[in-house]
């Protein structure tokens, strides 16, 4: 918004808005608007949106690249001052005992901010879909038709700890011809907004619209209500958080809604497997990250490899404080293993973790876990470790998940590791956009017809 003059009788730039001197001024941490200020300040950032949601679809695709370029220097540039503004968080956060894995999704590590760099610039290096025509078939009438990708417009982004969301998301705004309006939690408001100042700048280096990626600037919770409630501005709202925050937003908005409620992944160890590459993976699809939604909540193994698996893999988790939940046949096959060793219940099959905790189940085959896993599951994303190829197919045929994988770890469900440039998030849902969600799902398709004068009879 900075350095920019809104035009049109009804629309005022929301900084002006708010430094009128009969209405407190919002800062990150003064939520002092009342409803009715917020309301109007969410209206504010929806109309300056839809404005520049057209300057966006209007930009080429070289523009469009050169600021997400822009905006991968200017991140390697500021490493340190973001890390400054990072760390005033992750201080409020510890204060306030939030729980670990969020504070530690709060974190803007070096690698944090290298990662989402190369995710602007791999972004940038991508063909530009925004205009293809795919499909185009000519009529009996001698019309032909096909369909066009276009942006959708405006989104808005609702999310929970993590700041690298805030790149993640506006570089996918960017590349898609979109415009987002950015709502971050409350415990990363420094981070989000020193983020954000960095892809306006990025933007105005590039001579597109800054209102093109706006941060809501109040942490009052009244923001959220207003802005999943704006048809007239938002297309489409993405929530990513935890189970609270997207249920709150599925009920309650207006707008379409791209989703997922949790990460409960599995992996299913198969008769036949690899031993050793089954161990590797399965504790990487554990271990090597506890919070994100697709590291592994739970862990099946056939029963005609359980003997060699189980006691290799509970040595593993035992080193590393992996407490286990565990069946009656898993239970009695780690008895060995010096670790933490609980009774699974019914609503551990359903449970996401997020935590240095696994369940544990012992399954007769195939067809015992991919009915364990259509039931208990949340569809996000599920593994199989398997030699046995027909196995393997009906893995990917049956699994009712968004990403479905064989012989390699489900912490590679990811936008970046797909190759997206980044994810806006995952998608659970089954129309328009499913898993990760890139520039694609930040699309819509609309019908283009050719003709030469023709009229219907």
């Amino acid at each position: 918004m900075a350095g920019k003059r809104c035009t049109g009788s009804r629309l005022r730039c929301a900084a002006s808005a708010l430094r009128r001197p009969q209405r407190p001024k919002v800062t990150g941490d003064n939520c002092a608007m009342n409803a009715l200020n917020v309301a109007e300040y969410i209206q504010t950032l929806g109309m300056q949106a839809r404005q520049a949601s057209a300057a966006m679809a209007r930009a080429d695709a070289a523009t469009r690249n050169t600021a997400l370029r822009g905006l991968a220097r200017l991140l390697r540039a500021n490493v340190q001052s973001l890390q400054i503004d990072n760390a005033r968080d992750i201080e409020r956060a510890t204060a306030a005992r939030l729980a670990a894995p969020l504070v530690d999704r709060l974190k803007l590590t070096p690698k944090v901010l290298e990662t989402v760099a190369q995710g602007c610039e791999q972004l940038a290096a991508m063909p530009d879909v925004i205009g293809e025509i795919t499909g185009m078939k000519q009529q009996p009438s001698g019309i032909r038709v096909g369909q066009m990708r276009v942006p959708i417009g405006v989104f808005g982004m609702i999310y929970e700890s993590r700041p690298n969301v805030t790149i993640e998301a506006a570089s996918l705004s960017i590349k898609s011809g979109n415009a987002c309006i950015l709502r971050g939690g409350s415990e990363a408001i420094d981070s989000n907004k020193a983020l954000a100042r960095l892809v306006q700048q990025a933007l105005a280096e590039a001579g597109l619209p800054t209102e093109a990626v706006q941060l809501v600037q109040t942490t009052d919770r009244e923001a959220v209500g207003q802005l999943i409630a704006m048809p007239q501005y938002v297309d489409v709202i993405i929530p990513r958080g935890g189970k609270g925050l997207i249920e709150r937003i599925s009920r309650e908005a207006k707008v379409p809604v791209i989703k997922h409620l949790d990460g409960n992944c599995h992996v299913y160890v198969d008769d036949p497997c690899d031993i050793d590459m089954a161990v590797r993976v399965a504790d990487n699809a554990k271990t090597q990250k506890y919070s994100p939604c697709n590291a592994i909540e739970g862990l099946l193994v056939a029963r005609g490899v359980a003997n060699d698996f189980l006691p290799k893999i509970g040595a593993v988790f035992a080193a590393k404080g992996v407490e286990m939940r565990c069946d009656e046949a898993s239970k009695a096959l780690l008895q060995s293993v010096h670790g933490i060793i609980k009774d699974a219940t019914e609503q551990d099959w359903y449970e996401e973790y997020l935590a240095p905790v696994i369940s544990i189940k012992v399954v007769e085959g195939l067809d015992a876990a991919i009915a364990h896993i259509n039931h208990y599951s949340s569809h996000h994303t599920d593994a199989i470790l398997t030699r046995d190829h027909m196995h393997a197919q009906r893995f990917l045929r049956e699994v009712d998940s968004a990403s479905v994988m064989v012989n390699t770890s489900p912490r590679f469900a990811d936008g970046f590791e797909f190759g997206l440039g980044a994810e806006i998030g995952i998608s659970t849902d089954k129309f328009h956009a499913r898993g990760p969600v890139g520039i694609e799902g930040l699309t819509s398709l609309k019908w283009v017809v050719l003709g030469n004068g023709e009229v219907r009879s």
